[in-house]
């Protein structure tokens, strides 16, 4: 069944692919969410105290997209909004975000020439993130279903994650020492199964973020805690799609960008960590990187 399903879905982007192939392009908006593990204790945070750092974790993983694309490439950007600050609770307790204000980051994506170009703001410096797509093993599943006017069907793949366990506000419960001790130690990891809702009705190999490589555009995905899901496509706008390779910023590859932020994350935690002398339960900071 599933095979008649890839041979059906595999027929039906040649078919609709070869009309307007030259020209066609779109442009489709994406709301992301992402669920958050907390842990907190109730001996020194009251329940509204919780309650309302909770929704405030929430609004700063929502947020919204537009994925602007052609038959090869693509420029995922996120909506412009007004920078979230530190927000202070009362009681000692502060939530620092130090990501990108919004527009200043651009995913650019080449399906053809497999590869991609992500400019990212962090912490008021700008990185010009160049490497390559990692292949992804889709298996085409036989379910299906519609996202608005559009039929879909699933894909899933299976990758390995390190495990992650929910934030902790027990305060002063680690030297800096052990936390160090802890860095350092190999992340366990686990599988986790990856699920994507694409259509053919829109003949793009391409969707949300680095996820592509199926017979259609990515229209849904839940990559664990993390949901992307389209809300509007505009095939073929009256106003011609302008996709540029992003050049501002530092040059580096995926694997050097991601040192500089191990590091950075480091830096800001010992300068949040609670300093010699304070009472314990004094204060509270939680930090969220971009």
């Amino acid at each position: 069944m599933v095979t008649i399903i890839r041979v059906l879905v595999l027929a039906l982007t040649f078919v609709v692919s070869g009309v307007n192939a030259q020209d066609f392009q779109g442009v489709a908006t994406y709301r992301t969410q992402q669920k958050i593990d907390i842990k907190m204790d109730s001996t020194k945070m009251n329940s509204d105290m919780q309650t309302k750092m909770i929704e405030m974790m929430k609004k700063q993983f929502q947020k919204t997209y537009t994925l602007s694309f052609d038959k090869s490439s693509s420029i995922y950007q996120q909506e412009e909004e007004l920078a979230k600050p530190s927000v202070g609770m009362g009681g000692g307790f502060e939530v620092v975000s130090f990501g990108g204000g919004g527009g200043s980051d651009v995913f650019y994506k080449n399906v053809q020439t497999q590869s991609y170009i992500n400019q990212k703001e962090t912490m008021g410096k700008i990185f010009l993130v160049k490497d390559s797509i990692g292949k992804i093993e889709w298996k085409l599943e036989s379910d299906s279903k519609y996202i608005g006017e559009y039929q879909c069907y699933k894909a899933t793949y299976t990758k390995q994650v390190p495990v992650i366990k929910g934030l902790s506000f027990s305060v002063n419960s680690k030297t800096n020492k052990e936390k160090g001790e802890e860095a350092e130690k190999e992340p366990e990891m686990k599988e986790r199964i990856i699920t994507a809702w694409y259509t053919p009705q829109i003949p793009v190999n391409n969707g949300p973020a680095k996820y592509q490589g199926l017979p259609g555009l990515i229209l849904e995905v839940h990559d664990g805690k993390l949901t992307i899901i389209c809300s509007k496509i505009v095939l073929n706008p009256e106003e011609k799609v302008e996709i540029k390779e992003p050049t501002k910023g530092k040059e580096v590859n995926q694997k050097e960008y991601d040192d500089i932020m191990d590091k950075k994350n480091k830096e800001m935690m010992e300068r949040y960590a609670p300093k010699k002398g304070d009472r314990k339960g004094d204060g509270y900071s939680i930090i969220i990187g971009g």
